[in-house]
């Protein structure tokens, strides 16, 4: 099987990003007194793909990560993630669509024009 050219050119931004989920998972867990033991039985994972997980791995699965939160009683954050009403881009294009003028028709509705 070929090896995926995606992980490699993961944006900086992107792998940052996985980075502070793994740090903020590794937290949580801690936090709920949870040893890597028992979470990664719980998880259904080996204690090296948790320590991947916690590490922020682009390799590992979004499935893991989900069941990681699952775990940790966060699942419904995943959900969240790109709600419509927060992704501040699409609403801002949405904006710019918008008519700059609205007219009203010159022929009341239901009724045809002159002439018929």
């Amino acid at each position: 099987m070929k090896a995926s050219l995606a992980i490699p050119a993961l944006p900086l931004p992107a792998r940052k990003a996985l980075t502070k989920l793994g740090e903020d998972l590794s937290t949580a867990r801690r936090r709920r007194r949870i040893s890597t033991v028992l979470m990664a039985e719980r998880a259904f994972i080996s204690r090296t793909t948790l320590a991947r997980v916690e590490k922020g791995d682009p390799s590992v699965s979004m499935g893991i990560y989900a069941t990681v939160l699952f775990v940790l009683g966060m699942a419904h954050r995943l959900g969240d993630l790109i709600e419509p009403s927060t992704d501040r881009l699409a609403l801002a294009l949405d904006e710019e669509r918008l008519p700059r003028r609205v007219r009203t028709s010159r022929t009341p509705k239901g009724r045809p024009p002159d002439g018929s």
